[in-house]
C-alpha cells in the first residue's frame, strides 16, 4: 500500500527526484514519510544559485561534536578516547620505545576472524577479519617525514623515529615486538550501488596499543602489500598518493575536524607500476607506506556486509555493535532515563520511541549525530571528500580514506575533486550532507536488518542526523560571517553572489572579518577590504555586492560585537591554509626528486592554518594556472 503524503512531502519528493540521483532503502514503504522530513531539514538550509548546483549547502564546523558523547563521560572502566573527540594524547611525561608500546588487541581477540592465513582473493565468511602479514618489497627504505603531534598521542619517544630499523618496521619489513596484524573485511555501497564484500585491499592493521591514558589507537600500514580483499590488485600505494593521504590527515586535524591521522611516511624505495589516467599509459612510481593512526578503522560497511549476507552473519552484526559500543561508546551502555539526554519521543505517525531502552538504537542516533557534524564541518572548510562511499565512512564520525580528495578553490557547489564522479557529480561538494544522509540511512538499515532497532528507530535516526545538520549549519554559518545569530537570507544572497563570480572560498571569508562595522563607509570604500578575491567583476555585479555588504554592516552593528573582538572570532573559525590540491602536488613533485623540505614545511604550516604565520603567507595563495592541470586538481579514485 502506497503511503500518504502530505502536500509538503509531496513537493519534497517531486524535487529531490528531479535534482538528486539517490536513492534510498525501499525496505519499508513507512520509511519515506520520516526520511523525506529529514532530507527536507538538510535542504532547507541549501540553495541553488543555478540549476547546475542540485544543491549548494555552506554549512558547519564549530558545534558539539556529539549530543551525547559531549555530555556522558566514559565509563571509569574502560576510558578509552571518545569517538571522533580527539584526545590529548599521553601524559606528556610518558616517553616510550617501540618495544615498549602497550599493545591490546581488543579486535582479533573478541571478534570471529577468518580460519584460512592464504592470501588468495575470495570471499570472506562469517569472519570481521583476515590474519595477515605486510608483503610489500621495500630496498633501503627510508623515514621523509612524521608527526610529532601522533607520536605524542602515542607516548612515542620522537628519539625512536632516528632508529636505523625504524623505516623496516613501519614499512612492515620487519616485525614490531608485539603486533598482531590483520585486515578487516567489510562491505559497501560505491557510487549508489551495493559492491558486495570490498575490506582492506591495501592497508594492514599492526594492532591496537594502549596509552597512558588508557586511550585505544590502533595502527595500520596503508600499501604494505595484497591482502584476501585486494581482488586482482597489488595491495601496494605510491608515492603521489601517500602524500596525499599524510598531509591531509593532519591538515583536517589542524583545521579542528574530526580525522584518522598519520604518524609516518616511508618511501619503500620500489617502484610501483599505475595507470594514473586510466588511458593505457602505465608508468612506474616511487612506492611509499603511510602509518594510519584512529581509535578504529570500523566503518558503515563493517557492518553492512554482515547484514547482507544469512543467519550466521546476522549475529556478528550484534558481535560488532556491542564490540563498538563497549571500547568506542562506553557511556551508552550506561544511559539511564534520568539522564538529561535520555528521552522518550512520541510521533503522530509511530509508537514510542525511547532511546534509553535500547542501546543500539541511543548508539544509531549518535553515529548519524557525529556523521552530520562531521560533514557539516566539511562544509564550513569547503572540503570535498569525493568518494563518499559507505565503506568510507567512519562509524565514529572520522574523516577516512584520503583519495581524490579537493578544497574549494572559486566557489562551486557541483565542485568534485574525483574524475570518476564527473559523469553525476554523485559527491560534489553541494551534495555530501544529503550523501551523508543516504549513507546513515544503509547504515540503520542494516542495524534494522540484524534485529538492533525496529523500522520506527531507524527512521528516527535519520531524522536526527537532519536536526543535527542544521544546528550545525546555523551554528557554523553565523559564526563565519561574525553574527550573533544565525540569518538565512543574508546567507542564502552571499553564497549566490560567491558562485557567480567564482569567488575564492576560503580567501573571502578570511577577508571579510577586515569589514568594519559603520554604515558610514561610502559605497566606493565598500568593496575595499574584499577587492583581493572580487577579481573582475563588472558594474552589476559591483552593484550587488555592494547592496549586500550594505545590509551585513546593518547585521554588524546590530550584533553589537566590537570590530577587534570580532575579527579574532572569525579568524578563529575561518582559516587561512588550507591544503589546496596545488600545494599538495609541489610537495609531491620535489619528493619525488629526493628533495622533502616542502613536504615538511606544508605539515607544520597545516598545523597551525588560523594563525597568520607572517613567514608563510604563500601557501595562501589563490592557485597558479598550471594547477588546473590533469592530475592535480581532480584525480582518479586510485589516486
Amino acid at each position: 500500500m502506497e503511503p500518504k503524503y502530505n502536500c509538503q512531502e509531496r513537493k519534497m519528493l517531486l524535487l529531490l527526484q528531479h535534482f538528486s540521483p539517490l536513492r534510498f532503502p525501499s525496505s519499508s514503504s513507512t520509511a519515506l514519510p520520516k526520511l523525506l522530513r529529514a532530507r527536507t531539514a538538510v535542504h532547507r538550509h541549501c540553495f541553488f544559485p543555478n540549476r547546475r548546483a542540485r544543491m549548494a549547502s555552506a554549512a558547519a564546523g564549530e558545534g558539539s561534536v556529539s549530543a551525547v558523547a559531549s555530555s556522558s563521560p566514559s565509563s571509569p572502566v574502560n576510558s578509552e578516547s571518545k569517538p571522533g573527540v580527539e584526545s590529548s594524547g599521553g601524559t606528556g611525561s610518558v616517553r616510550v620505545k617501540l618495544e615498549e608500546m602497550n599493545w591490546d588487541h581488543s579486535f582479533v581477540r573478541e571478534l570471529p576472524g577468518d580460519p584460512r592465513s592464504d592470501l588468495m582473493p575470495r570471499e570472506v565468511l562469517h569472519a570481521c577479519y583476515s590474519k595477515v602479514t605486510p608483503s610489500a618489497e621495500v630496498e633501503n627504505p627510508k623515514l621523509i617525514s612524521w608527526s610529532k603531534s601522533v607520536a605524542d598521542l602515542l607516548d612515542l619517544d620522537p628519539e625512536e623515529f632516528e632508529r636505523p630499523d625504524f623505516p623496516l618496521l613501519f614499512s612492515g619489513s620487519t616485525p614490531l615486538v608485539g603486533a598482531s596484524t590483520y585486515s578487516q573485511c567489510y562491505g559497501g555501497h560505491q557510487f549508489g550501488t551495493w559492491a558486495g564484500q570490498l575490506g582492506d585491499g591495501r592497508a594492514i592493521t599492526l594492532g591496537e596499543i594502549l596509552n597512558s591514558k588508557g586511550e585505544r589507537f590502533e595502527l595500520q600500514l596503508k600499501g604494505a602489500g595484497k591482502t584476501p580483499y585486494s581482488r586482482f590488485a597489488d595491495g601496494l600505494a605510491v608515492l603521489r598518493s601517500s602524500v596525499r593521504e599524510f598531509l591531509c590527515s593532519e591538515a583536517m586535524h589542524g583545521l579542528g575536524i574530526p580525522t584518522t591521522r598519520a604518524l609516518c611516511l616511508v618511501m619503500t624505495g620500489k617502484s610501483v607500476v599505475r595507470d594514473m589516467f586510466y588511458d593505457g599509459n602505465p608508468k612506474e612510481e616511487p612506492g611509499a607506506i603511510v602509518c594510519r593512526v584512529a581509535q578504529s578503522f570500523l566503518r558503515f560497511g563493517s557492518y553492512q556486509i554482515h547484514a547482507s549476507r544469512d543467519k550466521e552473519d546476522l549475529e556478528i552484526v550484534r558481535l560488532l555493535a556491542d564490540y563498538t559500543i563497549k571500547h568506542h561508546y562506553p557511556h551508552i551502555e550506561n544511559l539511564q532515563k534520568s539522564d538529561s539526554l535520555s528521552f522518550e519521543v512520541t510521533e503522530a505517525d509511530s509508537p514510542q520511541i525511547d532511546l534509553t531502552s535500547n542501546k543500539y538504537a541511543a548508539w544509531a542516533v549518535e553515529v548519524a549525530e557525529r556523521t552530520a557534524t562531521l560533514i557539516a564541518r566539511w562544509q564550513g572548510v569547503g572540503f570535498t571528500h569525493g568518494v563518499l562511499n559507505t565503506d568510507n565512512m567512519s562509524v565514529l564520525g572520522l574523516t577516512i580514506d584520503y583519495g581524490p580528495f579537493g578544497f574549494l578553490d572559486a566557489f562551486d557547489p557541483s565542485f568534485t575533486p574525483n574524475t570518476t564522479d564527473l559523469p553525476g557529480r554523485r559527491y560534489c561538494f553541494a551534495n555530501q550532507p544529503d550523501v551523508g544522509l543516504w549513507n546513515v540511512a544503509q547504515f540503520a538499515t542494516s542495524l534494522a536488518a540484524g534485529g538492533l532497532v525496529t523500522k520506527e528507530e531507524a527512521n528516527y535516526v535519520m531524522e536526527r542526523y537532519g536536526t543535527k545538520f542544521m544546528d550545525e549549519y546555523q551554528s557554523i554559518m553565523t559564526k563565519k560571517l561574525g553574527l550573533k545569530k544565525y540569518n538565512k537570507q543574508l546567507i542564502s544572497r552571499l553564497l549566490n553572489n560567491m558562485a557567480v563570480d567564482k569567488v575564492d572560498y576560503t580567501n573571502f571569508f578570511r577577508l571579510l572579518c577586515n569589514v568594519k562595522a559603520d554604515p558610514t563607509v561610502s559605497e566606493k570604500d565598500l568593496l575595499a577590504p574584499l577587492k583581493a578575491v572580487l577579481l573582475d567583476i563588472g558594474k552589476e555585479r559591483k552593484e550587488a555586492w555592494v547592496s549586500w555588504l550594505q545590509t551585513y554592516i546593518e547585521e554588524l552593528v546590530s550584533s553589537e560585537i566590537p570590530d577587534e573582538e570580532r575579527k579574532s572570532l572569525m579568524n578563529s573559525v575561518n582559516p587561512k591554509y588550507i591544503l589546496r590540491n596545488y600545494l599538495c602536488q609541489s610537495a609531491i613533485d620535489a619528493a619525488e626528486q629526493g628533495d622533502y623540505e616542502e613536504l615538511n614545511r606544508l605539515l607544520k604550516v597545516m598545523e597551525r592554518p588560523y594563525d597568520d604565520q607572517p613567514s608563510m603567507e604563500k601557501y595562501a595563495r589563490l592557485p597558479p594556472a598550471w594547477a588546473y592541470r590533469p592530475g592535480v586538481c581532480m584525480l582518479s579514485c586510485s589516486s
